[in-house]
């Protein structure tokens, strides 16, 4: 301690000492408990695992325990990063990784999981010694860079590459970032490995967010539909003012950190249905849902060349006949009362008949109104024929 008061110190150095000591100090007031070696269904207290571990028996999940193999890599551990991040620690994932270049700032105390004396800190360095003591079983690797330059970019790409708990690829690639130019790098990287990930944000608004499933090849990439300001080559950087910043709120944040971390484990422990986008719109409670192909002219070269290889894959299934069932016609029994059984399928409804629609959507267009045969094409009514039946049969003879 002496050595700091023989030199000055900023403001912000002082203000960053400050909080690894607390943090220092906090660490060895807080009791971790040992590590757990293997996951057990016995329901006691005593049992982080006993209430994940009672999704087997119930038949959600065939087999739990396979989550402490896989390995997941968070990209931006902020508002939707940092709970995503916890929300897996505490399910048990095997490994996390962690990649942010950002620090931690009284900013983001209205968000969740940061907290005051961590300000200061890199984001990653105070997700992991947080997360270490919630699970200590949970194997944590990170990485304080920003992915975007070039060095960066291949680092990330070599740790995406070999950094699982097996040495290979990583499981899942989970998108976090608040920022186009990083989404493009991920998408960029995702497209050269062949990796599947998650791609996540929430509007500046703060009031609307979504996921979106990646496969490359099979699904679209952020390139095959890219937002406008990507598509029209706008930097960015310019389009922020001093003294203005996005909306934030922990509650559409954690929202959307919820469905990623539910489709997440869908995936990974093969149970339900991984929805290849889901929205939310917290002003109206719309969640629309939807699917996208990959665009065969993308700018993405990684990501025409994945299409070729899935269009191979897929001509190479064997293929499987579809077996149409007949159902059996039905008998009516005689009866003293006349009554008979009629067909509820009320056949194909048609499409120009009005349909109220849920908030939120709105047709793009109208289908034109059927021109009535008693109405010309300006939809005025045919004038009617008064010619009488007699007046016919003379013009039929004089023909």
């Amino acid at each position: 301690l002496i050595h700091f008061y023989k030199r000055k110190m900023s403001v912000e150095e002082l203000q960053s000492r400050i909080a690894e000591l607390e943090n220092l100090l906090q660490e060895k007031n807080v009791a971790q408990r040992e590590k757990i070696s293997e996951m057990s269904s016995k329901v006691v207290d005593s049992n982080p695992y006993s209430r994940l571990m009672a999704l087997k028996r119930m038949g959600i999940v065939e087999n739990y325990e396979k989550i402490r193999e896989y390995t997941v890599a968070v990209v931006g551990v902020g508002g939707v990063g940092s709970v995503t991040a916890e929300m897996l620690t505490r399910c048990g994932i095997g490994k996390l990784m962690l990649f942010d270049y950002d620090k931690v700032e009284m900013a983001n105390m209205n968000r969740l999981f940061f907290q005051p004396h961590q300000a200061g800190l890199s984001k990653v360095e105070a997700a992991a010694r947080t997360l270490t003591n919630i699970n200590p079983d949970v194997e944590f690797e990170t990485h304080n860079y920003n992915i975007t330059t070039v060095e960066n970019f291949e680092h990330f790409m070599t740790r995406i590459k070999s950094g699982s708990l097996s040495g290979g690829s990583v499981d899942l690639v989970l998108s976090c970032v608040d920022n186009f130019e990083a989404r493009m790098a991920i998408n960029k990287a995702c497209n050269e490995l062949g990796q599947t990930w998650f791609e996540s944000g929430v509007a500046e608004n703060a009031v609307s967010g979504h996921i979106q499933f990646l496969k490359p090849g099979e699904f679209a990439c952020f390139a095959c539909a890219p937002p406008l300001i990507v598509a029209s080559n706008i930097d960015e950087k310019t389009l922020k003012r001093d003294g203005v910043c996005a909306a934030s709120l922990p509650t559409t944040m954690g929202i959307v950190a919820g469905f990623l971390v539910q489709n997440t484990l869908k995936y990974l422990l093969k149970f339900g249905e991984v929805t290849r986008y889901l929205g939310y719109n917290a002003m109206l409670d719309f969640f629309p849902t939807m699917s996208m192909k990959p665009n065969e002219s993308c700018d993405e070269y990684f990501c025409r060349q994945r299409q070729a290889e899935f269009q191979k894959e897929l001509a190479a299934r064997p293929k499987v006949e579809v077996v149409e069932e007949v159902e059996p016609e039905v008998v009516h029994e005689e009866n003293d009362w006349g009554i008979s059984l009629v067909s509820e399928d009320a056949g194909e409804v048609d499409a120009t008949a009005s349909t109220s629609l849920v908030k939120g959507i709105s047709v793009a267009y109208n289908l034109p109104r059927p021109v009535s045969p008693l109405q010309d094409g300006d939809g005025q009514p045919e004038e009617a024929d008064e010619t009488s039946l007699e007046e016919l049969m003379k013009q039929m003879k004089s023909m």
